[in-house]
């Protein structure tokens, strides 16, 4: 669930919510002729001001901030990779850096851009400078493309740093281990980003120094060429001879960001397995321990670190308030948004342009914890026979009997900071909508809201990893490997025999896990994005993923193109479509939980620590009340709608009297979208899942709705929409562009690695079969987010965790592969039978249609 603003991370400019296509600009323009070097400047500014929250969307930087450029004279019409380039940066107490992200014709995400960084060393006039890209959302690193920089002019003060630069081939993006694209001048218009920090580098003298995330504001400016378009361009450009003044190195390229080795331990070359679990989250942990129920030997790998301190995880407050006791930041509910906002090192996927929690727990262990019953007709809408509600009646009460969840997670059965729930739910009532126990009345989700529950135990996160895996680790043939990542699997035909893994981070595995021979299974539970990308580097997917990969470094390990699977992996990408609506009222207060994740009050951090009691047992940020809404659609389809309420602004409004009203459109959402991999083997949402005209004009309605349900409530004002302002004309105002993704997203991304019954293998749209099964394997499965055909109702982590305990059943409940002689047949593409050959033989390919055993 997202709950705050988007990511700040280590670059904060990574949010890149705006599209400046659509005239979403948070910057001033002008010109501005540098009195040094008599160049004039097309100028995005950021006037000095105070920075609220993480800065996004900023207007304002302590001490300002500007950017200049001039393209040459004829890139309206000609595209120009070259520009000269003016940075006023802003160094607070002598101190700090600036990033200039450069952007393409649609946004400037963090993820796949060039992001130029620069900084006073503190010798003189001297700016350190270099060139980082970030493949996902992590602490970017050396760029190795083509781009340069020549300095041309550069001065220090003590509050100040200015430079004239020339950034040859930075407006194309050409790392070789990356995925190549160039921004188009002669399109009008494209995107930079920036950020701003106060704290120094690690090391300032050093230009390829780590350094924090960015506290001192960040956002996205338009470039519009014509004015940025100089006449006289070529006769500013520096010549190659051009020595560059004040002491500044003439180019920079940054010494190369050391490549991370880590200690590990190698697999046991003597060791089988009959089930090995990939990814330790959700569905991961319960479907683990299902299956070593049965005394099969069960190994559950999960790239990440332990988060929960049950298991050893160490991450708490930098100011050390959780330091000597048993509770890590992931264990405080009153924590839970961290990885939003600051808290994503080490702890975010680093593979993927979306967000995502790579540590034990997955997204369960990073996200708001919301633990809902499903709404009965998901699962009779969504999806096939065997799935049906009825079909999973009895996972749901076993998973709600070990985690019953609950609405008043404070030890003291009170609920702290209601005041945004008491502001809304006055007008839900004076407009008959009905308030329920949400868990108790499941399938009520049309016109009623409710208190939000949590997985929540014991003023504790809790979860699966208190309960499931507390009685799996019980268990002699349970094992659990951390801080290890699968890189692929290992088959022959449709037969898994083994798995590659690395170490991850120090204490990890490395070599080949083997299989226990003709009974031992996979299951693949690594998240709609992990899931997808071991499938691709595992050769099953569509062939043009296939062909990536093959041309990346995996290459010389992937397995023959013979023996790929073409199946439909990575498309029916889903999530909740979400629009952010805002309200204000005199009488809602915010709790500043930013600030309590580092320096709590005093009262709260002692209740909590003592008792599990007040505001730090709850969800960050005052979440409720959660509300839903039935609307049928102008295709006569009824869409599941679902509010969230939070005491936070958003959409560039402050905090204080505001509150965020998500509206996320679930069941019955026709947008469907894709992710694919990139050749550095990261992936990336290359199809947003969002935009059927049927949904915007569904979606529009249920706005109107809101407003007129509210409307009873005095001194209550709408901010966003604005008054007398339609839900239609609202959404228009709100680009569905990939720039703004994170405004649009719910982060509750599902359905890469589809269930049906229509298998891919023949044209349909399945990967996997209603026993989890991928088609064409008898031995590989899928269990987690990715096989959802659609979207349910609520936040999906309780859901996901009653899949994995139906599956554990279906699995369980197969039978096993057996051997084929000569001749008979073990593939092809309506094969759905064993692809195991007996001793002495192989499955090999005759045609598109048949293989056999020979």
């Amino acid at each position: 669930m997202k709950t705050t603003n988007f990511l700040s991370g280590v670059f904060g400019v990574a949010t890149c919510l705006v599209s400046a296509v659509l005239a979403q600009d948070f910057a001033t323009h002008g010109f501005f002729t540098e009195p040094n070097t008599n160049i004039t400047f097309y100028t995005s500014f950021q006037q000095n001001g105070s920075i609220s929250g993480d800065g996004e969307f900023s207007q304002t930087s302590v001490g300002g901030f500007t950017f200049g450029i001039a393209l040459p004279g004829n890139a309206v019409t000609v595209d120009s990779y070259d520009y000269i380039g003016l940075i006023i940066g802003s160094t607070p107490g002598g101190k700090g850096w600036t990033g200039i992200l450069q952007g393409d014709n649609t946004g400037a995400g963090m993820p796949n851009h060039l992001i130029l960084m620069a900084w006073p060393t503190g010798n003189g006039d001297e700016i350190a400078t270099s060139f980082r890209y970030a493949p996902a959302y992590q602490l970017p690193v050396a760029y190795q493309g083509t781009a340069s920089i020549t300095k041309m002019y550069s001065h220090v003060n003590s509050t100040h740093f200015t430079m004239v630069y020339f950034c040859k081939r930075c407006l194309i993006f050409d790392d070789p281990t990356q995925t190549s694209f160039n921004t188009s001048t002669s399109k009008g218009t494209y995107e930079q980003g920036w950020a701003q920090a106060v704290s120094a580098p690690v090391n300032r003298a050093n230009p390829a120094s780590d350094f924090s995330q960015h506290d001192n504001g960040q956002g996205e400016f338009q470039i519009i060429v014509s004015s940025a378009a100089q006449a006289s361009y070529t006769k500013w450009v520096p010549q190659p001879t051009t020595a560059t003044s004040t002491g500044a190195s003439s180019t920079a390229t940054p010494t190369a960001t050391p490549t991370s080795t880590f200690s590990s331990v190698p697999v046991p070359t003597s060791a089988t397995y009959d089930y090995v679990i990939i990814g330790g989250g959700a569905a991961g942990i319960p479907i683990a321990d299902k299956l070593s129920e049965s005394g099969k030997s069960v190994l559950l790998i999960e790239k990440g670190i332990a988060s929960s301190a049950r298991w050893g995880g160490t991450l708490r407050p930098e100011n050390g308030w959780l330091d000597g006791t048993n509770l890590t930041w992931f264990d405080v509910p009153g924590e839970c948004n961290r990885i939003w906002n600051g808290g994503s090192a080490g702890v975010a996927c680093t593979d993927t342009d979306q967000m995502a929690g790579c540590v034990l727990g997955g997204g369960a262990a990073v996200n708001a914890g919301l633990w809902w019953k499903a709404n009965p007709v998901d699962w009779d809408y969504n999806f096939p026979a065997g799935w049906k509600a009825t079909d999973m009646a009895a996972a749901t009460e076993r998973v709600f009997s070990r985690i019953p969840g609950t609405d008043h997670p404070s030890l003291d059965g009170k609920r702290y900071l209601q005041s945004g729930f008491d502001t809304v739910s006055k007008g839900l009532a004076n407009a008959n909508w009905t308030s329920v126990t949400a868990n108790d009345v499941p399938g009520q989700k049309n016109r009623t809201y409710a208190h939000t529950p949590y997985m929540y135990a014991h003023g504790e996160r809790g979860g699966p990893q208190a309960t499931y895996l507390v009685t799996a680790m019980a268990r002699k043939n349970f094992q659990m490997w951390l801080n290890t990542s699968v890189e692929r699997i290992n088959r022959v035909g449709g037969h898994a025999t083994g798995l590659d893994v690395i170490a991850q981070n120090n204490g990890g595995r490395v070599g080949t896990v083997k299989l226990t021979p003709v009974t031992g299974r996979v299951i693949v539970a690594a998240g709609t994005f992990g899931t997808a990308k071991l499938l691709f580097r595992s050769g099953i997917g569509p062939t043009d993923q296939l062909q990536v990969v093959a041309s990346s470094t995996d290459g010389p390990k992937m397995i023959n193109s013979t023996s790929w699977i073409n199946l439909p992996v990575g498309y029916s990408l889903i999530d909740h479509f979400n629009t952010d609506t805002v309200i204000s009222h005199p009488d809602v207060s915010y709790y500043d939980w930013p600030a309590a994740w580092l320096t709590p009050i005093v009262s709260d951090k002692d209740n909590y620590l003592n008792s599990r009691i007040g505001p730090l047992a709850q969800a960050a940020p005052n979440i409720g009340p959660m509300m839903w809404e039935e609307v049928k659609g102008p295709d006569g389809i009824v869409r599941q709608f679902q509010w969230t309420a939070r005491v936070e602004g958003s959409g560039g409004v402050p905090n204080g009297n505001t509150m965020t009203l998500s509206l996320y459109l679930g069941r019955g959402s026709v947008s469907r979208g894709r992710t694919t991999i990139g050749k550095g083997l990261n992936m990336v949402v290359s199809t947003l899942p969002y935009g059927d005209k049927n949904d915007l004009a569904t979606t529009a309605i249920a706005i109107d709705h809101m407003v007129s349900a509210l409307k009873t409530v005095s001194n209550l004002t709408w901010v966003l929409p604005t008054a007398n302002q339609s839900g239609a004309d609202y959404l228009t105002t709100i680009p569905l562009t990939y720039a703004n993704i994170g405004a649009r997203r719910a982060n509750h991304w599902m359905g890469s690695t589809k269930l049906g019954t229509d298998s891919g293998l023949t044209g349909g749209t399945a990967v996997v079969d209603t026993n989890t099964k991928i088609y064409g394997t008898d031995n590989i499965f899928v269990v987690d987010a990715s096989i959802w055909p659609g979207m349910p109702s609520t936040n999906p982590s309780a859901l996901i965790v009653v899949a994995a305990e139906h599956a554990a059943e279906k699995i369980q409940a197969l039978a096993f592969p057996k051997a084929i002689g000569k001749h008979g047949q073990c593939g092809g593409s309506a094969w759905t039978g064993s692809s195991l050959c007996a001793a002495g033989l192989t499955c090999q390919v005759i045609n598109s249609r048949i293989s056999q055993c020979l």
